[in-house]
This record gives C-alpha cells, sequence and structure tokens, in this order.
C-alpha cells in the first residue's frame, strides 16, 4: 500500500505498459479460440460413436446442403455441376466423399430430395474433433455456391457456426454501445468528468487484461469464443462497479477533512478490502463451472474467472495509484460547485429513511418481500434445459432458415441412432439376437427403419432411422423408447448419434448442478465468514443469494420457457438453453453475495465502532444505498448493450442478469436484509469478536473532524 502511495506514478505508469502491452498481445486470443465444445466427451453417446466411428469410420453428417434450381433446370440437370464443386473440396477434411441424391442406392436416395421434387442435397462428414468440423464447414462453405442454383447449409455444424459468427458481432457492437452510454451514466451519478472518466479508464484496462488471461489459457485448455463475450462482459461491468465504490469512499474520506494519502489508505482498507472479497466471491461462483464435462461450459468459467481477476487487479493497482496523483482534482470539472455533496446527503438520507422505516416493520416487510419473491419463483419447477439448437437463432438466419427446410421437405435425412448391441461375453452377440433388437427397434413410434449395420469384438451396431429430424422433440422421444428396450439375455444396449448425445449432455448438466451448487456455497461460506467475521451474517448472504436467483429463474421460465412476453423479444419458446443458464447460475449467484458484501461490510464497520444492530444497519443502508443502487444500474446497462445480441441464448443470459440485479440490488439488498438483520438482532454478531472504537466515527472522520476543529 504505501509503495502505491509513495510511488503512485511509477505504479500507474507500469500497470499502464505491462496491461496494455498484454491485452494488445492478447487480442491474438481469437483466432485461438474453439468453436466446439458443446457435447459431453464422457457422456454414453459419445463412447459409443468413438468405438463405433474409430471401427467403421464416422458416418454422422456434419453439413446437409441443400440445392434448388434457380434457372429453370430441374433437379436431375444440375447433378454434373454440383458433383464436379464437390469434388474440389480437399479430401482430407472428408472421412468419405460427399453423399448425394445421385450417388447413393436408390432405397436411401428418396430421403436427400425433397417432397416436391425440386430440391436435393449432399451430406458432409469432416474429420477431427467438434472444432475442428466447424472449421473445416467455415473453410469450405465459400466455394460452394453456384450460379443458377440456390445453395442452403444446414446441419449442426453450420448452426455452431452462425452462433459463433453472431457473438464476434455481439462483442463489437455492445463494446460500441457501452461505453458512451456509461459515460453519461458516471457523469450523472458523479457529477464531474475526471470521476466519471476513471471508472471507464479502469474497465478498458480491465478488458485488455482479460484478453491477455484468456490467451493464456488456451495454451492449457479448450477455450470456446463465447469466453471473450463474457470476459468482455463481466471485466467492463465488476471494473466500472469497483471503480464506482472505491472512488465514491474516496471522495467521501476526502469530504471529511481526510489527506489524500490518508483518504487512500482508508479507502484501501475498507472499499479495496471489500473489493478485494468481492472478487472472491465472483470467483467462487464461477469455479463450480469448472467441473461440468463440457469444454464450452468450463471456458465460460475460465472467461468470467479471468475477467473478475483482471478487474480486481487493475482496481487494486492502477486505481489508488491514479487516486493518489489526483487527490482532489477528482472533483475537477464539475458544472455545479456543491452539487456532488448535496447529492450524496441526500442519498444517505433517504436509503438511511428507507432502512429505519424498514426496521419499524421488520416482520411485515420480510414477510411481503419473501411471499413476493415466492411468487416470482413458482414457475421455476416447471423449467427445462435444452441445447443448442436453430431455433436460437434470429429467424431469418440463412443456418436457420436451411435447417428449417430440411426438417420440413427432407424429414429422412437424419442422422438417426447408433445402437449397440453389446455381449456380456468376448464374443459379439449372435446375428439372431441382433436381429430381434433391430426389430423390436423398428417397431417403435418415431422410427422410420432399422437394421443390423456390421459386428466387431465384443458388439454388434444396428442403425436407426428417426422420423423426425434430430434433436427435436420427436427424436428425443424416439431415443427415449430405445432406451426402455428390455436387452436380450447376455446383452447390454447402448445408444449413440447426435439426438442421444444431446440428451446425455443435458442429463450430465443436471446431475453436474447439485455440485457446482455445493462448490458455490461452501466457497462463499469461507470468504464471507473471513469477511464479515460473523457465521450467521455468512449463512444470511448465501440464504439471500439463492432466494434472489430462485426469483430470477422463475422469471426467466415464465418468459423464455412458457413463453409470456416471448414475441416482445423475438424469441421461440423452448427449454431455456443449458449452458446460459449455468452462466447465470455463477453470476447471479455471485452478484448477489457481491453486492451483499458491499453492504454487510458497513454495517459490521458500524458496528464494530460501538453502534448497535439497528443503528448499524441505518448507517450501512444510508452509506451503500446509493452506490450498490448505481452500480446496479451501470452493470444493467453493460448487459444490456450484450443483450442486444440476435441470439436467444444471449438474450436469455442478459434478461437474467438484469432480472437478478434488479431483484437484488432493490427488494432483496435494501430492504429485505435490512429487516431480516433487525430481527436477529444480536444474533447476527455470534461469535463476532467485539471491537470498541467511538461509536459513531471512522478513524478517518475523527481526523477530519479535529483537522477542521483546529
Amino acid at each position: 500500500m504505501e509503495t502505491i502511495i509513495g510511488r503512485a506514478r511509477w505504479v500507474l505508469a507500469t500497470c499502464l505498459a505491462v496491461v496494455v502491452a498484454a491485452g494488445v498481445w492478447g487480442v491474438g486470443v481469437v483466432s485461438d479460440l474453439s468453436l466446439g465444445g458443446y457435447s459431453d466427451p464422457g457422456s454414453e453417446a459419445a463412447q459409443v460413436d468413438d468405438i463405433v466411428d474409430a471401427r467403421f469410420g464416422r458416418t454422422v453428417p456434419d453439413v446437409a446442403i441443400v440445392y434448388t434450381p434457380q434457372d429453370g433446370r430441374s433437379a436431375d440437370e444440375i447433378r454434373g455441376d454440383v458433383e464436379a464443386n464437390l469434388a474440389d473440396i480437399d479430401p482430407s477434411l472428408l472421412v468419405r466423399p460427399p453423399l448425394t441424391y445421385w450417388n447413393v442406392p436408390p432405397a436411401f436416395a428418396q430421403g436427400l430430395k425433397s417432397f416436391d421434387g425440386r430440391s436435393v442435397i449432399a451430406v458432409l462428414t469432416f474429420t477431427g474433433d467438434e472444432d475442428d468440423r466447424v472449421k473445416a464447414y467455415r473453410d469450405i462453405k465459400d466455394e460452394r455456391l453456384l450460379n443458377g442454383i440456390d445453395v442452403q447449409f444446414g446441419g449442426f455444424s453450420t448452426i455452431a457456426d452462425a452462433y459463433n459468427t453472431e457473438a464476434r458481432a455481439d462483442l463489437v457492437r455492445a463494446e460500441t454501445i457501452t461505453f458512451p452510454i456509461l459515460m453519461v451514466l458516471l457523469l450523472v451519478i458523479f457529477g464531474g468528468v475526471v470521476a466519471a472518466a476513471v471508472p471507464l479508464c479502469i474497465g478498458g484496462l480491465s478488458i485488455l487484461a482479460s484478453l491477455a488471461v484468456m490467451r493464456i489459457l488456451t495454451s492449457f485448455t479448450e477455450v470456446s469464443v463465447f469466453a471473450t463475450n463474457i470476459a468482455s462482459l463481466v471485466s467492463l461491468g465488476m471494473a466500472v462497479d469497483y471503480s464506482l465504490f472505491m472512488v465514491t469512499r474516496f471522495r467521501e474520506e476526502l469530504r471529511h477533512g481526510a489527506s489524500t494519502q490518508d483518504a487512500v489508505r482508508a479507502t484501501m482498507a475498507t472499499a479495496g478490502r471489500t473489493v478485494a472479497f468481492s472478487g472472491l466471491l465472483l470467483v467462487c461462483g464461477f469455479v463450480g463451472m469448472l467441473i461440468f464435462p463440457q469444454a464450452m461450459v468450463r471456458s465460460l468459467g475460465f472467461g468470467g474467472m479471468a475477467a473478475v481477476g483482471a478487474a480486481a487487479f487493475v482496481s487494486l493497482t492502477a486505481l489508488p495509484a491514479a487516486l493518489a496523483l489526483l487527490g482532489r482534482r477528482i472533483d475537477s470539472l464539475t458544472w455545479r460547485t456543491g452539487a456532488i455533496d448535496r447529492g450524496d446527503q441526500r442519498a444517505e438520507r433517504f436509503w438511511g429513511s428507507v432502512a429505519l422505516r424498514v426496521m419499524r416493520r421488520p416482520i411485515v416487510v420480510a414477510a411481503s418481500i419473501l411471499a413476493f419473491l415466492a411468487l416470482l419463483s413458482a414457475p421455476v419447477f416447471g423449467v427445462a434445459l435444452g441445447d443448442l439448437d436453430h431455433r436460437g437463432l434470429p429467424q431469418d438466419a440463412p443456418a436457420r432458415v436451411a435447417t428449417e427446410k430440411l426438417f420440413s421437405d427432407f424429414p429422412l435425412a437424419n442422422s438417426g441412432v447408433t445402437v449397440m448391441v453389446r455381449s456380456t461375453g468376448a464374443t459379439p452377440p449372435d446375428a439372431r439376437t441382433v436381429l430381434a433388437v433391430a426389430s423390436e427397434i423398428g417397431r417403435l413410434d418415431g422410427i422410420a427403419g432399422a437394421a443390423p449395420a456390421g459386428e466387431s469384438d465384443d458388439y454388434a451396431v444396428v442403425r436407426a432411422i428417426l422420423s423426425s429430424p434430430d434433436r427435436t422433440e420427436g427424436a428425443l422421444a424416439a431415443v427415449d423408447s430405445i432406451r426402455d428396450i428390455v436387452p436380450p439375455e447376455g446383452t447390454v444396449i447402448e445408444i449413440g448419434g447426435p439426438t442421444a448425445l444431446s440428451q446425455d449432455g443435458i442429463t450430465s448438466i443436471y446431475d453436474t448442478i447439485p455440485w457446482m451448487f455445493a462448490i458455490m456455497i461452501a466457497a462463499t461460506f469461507v470468504v464471507t465468514t473471513a469477511a464479515f467475521r460473523s457465521i450467521v451474517l455468512s449463512v444470511k448472504a448465501i440464504a439471500m443469494a439463492m432466494i434472489s436467483l430462485t426469483a430470477t429463474f422463475g422469471v426467466l421460465t415464465l418468459i423464455f420457457h412458457d413463453g409470456h412476453g416471448a414475441g416482445l423479444l423475438g424469441i421461440t419458446p423452448g427449454p431455456l438453453q443449458a449452458t446460459m443458464s449455468i452462466l447465470i447460475l455463477a453470476v447471479v449467484f455471485g452478484l448477489s453475495t457481491d453486492y451483499e458484501i458491499f453492504l454487510l461490510s458497513r454495517i459490521v464497520e458500524a458496528h464494530d465502532r460501538g453502534a448497535s444492530t439497528e443503528e448499524a444497519v441505518r448507517f450501512g443502508a444510508a452509506r451503500t444505498g446509493r452506490v450498490v443502487t448505481a452500480a446496479a444500474l451501470l452493470l444493467i446497462t453493460v448487459t444490456a448493450a450484450f443483450s442486444l445480441s440476435e441470439l436467444a441464448m444471449m438474450r436469455l443470459l442478459g434478461v437474467g442478469v438484469i432480472v437478478g440485479l434488479i431483484i437484488d440490488a432493490t427488494v432483496v439488498r435494501m430492504l429485505l436484509v435490512p429487516a431480516l438483520v433487525r430481527l436477529m438482532g444480536e444474533a447476527n454478531w455470534w461469535l463476532h469478536p467485539k471491537v470498541n472504537l467511538p461509536q459513531n466515527h471512522t478513524p478517518s472522520e475523527e481526523r477530519g473532524e479535529k483537522e477542521h476543529a483546529g
């Protein structure tokens, strides 16, 4: 701390040079990001696919190209142009030559021609993992366009690429919109240009630092392209929030007569300590994401942790150095002398009076708010999670249009289901057993046909064709029916294929979420207990976070799952996208405890000076009400800019974080928390060490009063 104050110019210059250089290097992370990572590599479906693919080669198509003549030719007359164009694809990218309407057996050709006979399709199966296959599609798509023929691309790789392309555009658009709006809001909050500019500068540095950390992470693990969006959102939002808390406390210390050096020391000892704990709490939220088997979920967790770490680092190094250099010039370029102090005093009176009114009827307030939050939470019991699919894209997105055409005109052109009939012995099951399994599968609803497709070692393979497109409700129901088949004696039936892979991925997410909560709650308990030095306050903070989280998901279920208001957001109702739902869990839980620590730290501070519980609550609410509300408003602004995305999953994230912030920063933090702390009385301070400081003064306030008296 003394180094930062004593050598502030050197510290600030070093931070700027290091962070800017690292950020410029970190921009190169874009070329190293993964475009895949959506599936669970350890699931039954993934293992079945790996075993069968290793023995018989991959058969699951990655891309379906739809050809529709536009120049008067028939589908049969474009064969030469299409086949010549497909022959130009690098064979090393493909598992096998493209399958087309013209080169498959007649029994299968009907599935590759549309009902009206005007369109035909070719299917491509790429080599490599999920990331390699999406990149292969990007490499070949532009060269597949043909004169006189409408060429459309559908399939999972095209959908994944469309998501990734939109994500990159979203990032540029969001950052372009966010900074000017934040500047205006900060001018209103601080009343001066210098004070408003400081948080934005810290936010920009935090984004650069987070990109550098992300690039380092790509050397050790797979990092999704969406992680850069999350890192930018979180690093900018939290850096601005942290700067707001610290600049506000710094100006408060100066107002009470402290010197610049003493004001920086007091700010770091109070707001700086709180920022450090806040960063740890948010990391606690993200660390729970690291146990999921999907690489994309883990990479979003890494992105969030990198962003929070970057924001906290810059806020605790460059920011105090800048404050030490600025001193009272932090209030320069204000448009009305004294407006800042008057605004702060009005806010303190307002929030202090709110807390007092709440504490006069704590039971009524607590019961009313809990009933309201329970009502908001009710829809969550009907929620379901879903995988990435075409419905999350804009309705006019080419990948969505093509995929819907495939669904409507080529329903039998699906990847189907791979059924592994494994023997409990050392040899494959006998042919009659395999044929009996295939026959039983073929009679199930949702199955167009099933037949044995080979054997090896201790297993045989049955291929089943679905009567519904892959990953749709009908396909999922058909896979469930196959899973319900009782295997013949001496055999085990295991399921593979895209639909089963998607289903297994969602199941693994459901199974992992309780462990995520266990990690988040345990880590948060340790950090909040260290911050508050009170077990009761720690438990209450976690309970409040869970209440906010449940209410948030109740609202999300009502809109995105049940469809109430979905039209206003331009989304198609359906299961909540699983990956973003997990991210919302981490972010809302972390932010809930984050804002709680800012409020309760001031309550604890007042109590340590000898204030009663009621006086401490009034003091904490008065001193943090304005800044917590302003911080939530700023973070809502950042999130709203990212929510302008055309992707339903990003809108889900944006609405989820915004709803969580509104609930937490207003109803929960400034009303429910004071009521509950008042009700618990002295029980709040169980095991809390007693501190006997003067009742109504912090050390810096005492110094200020003595200086004025002298």
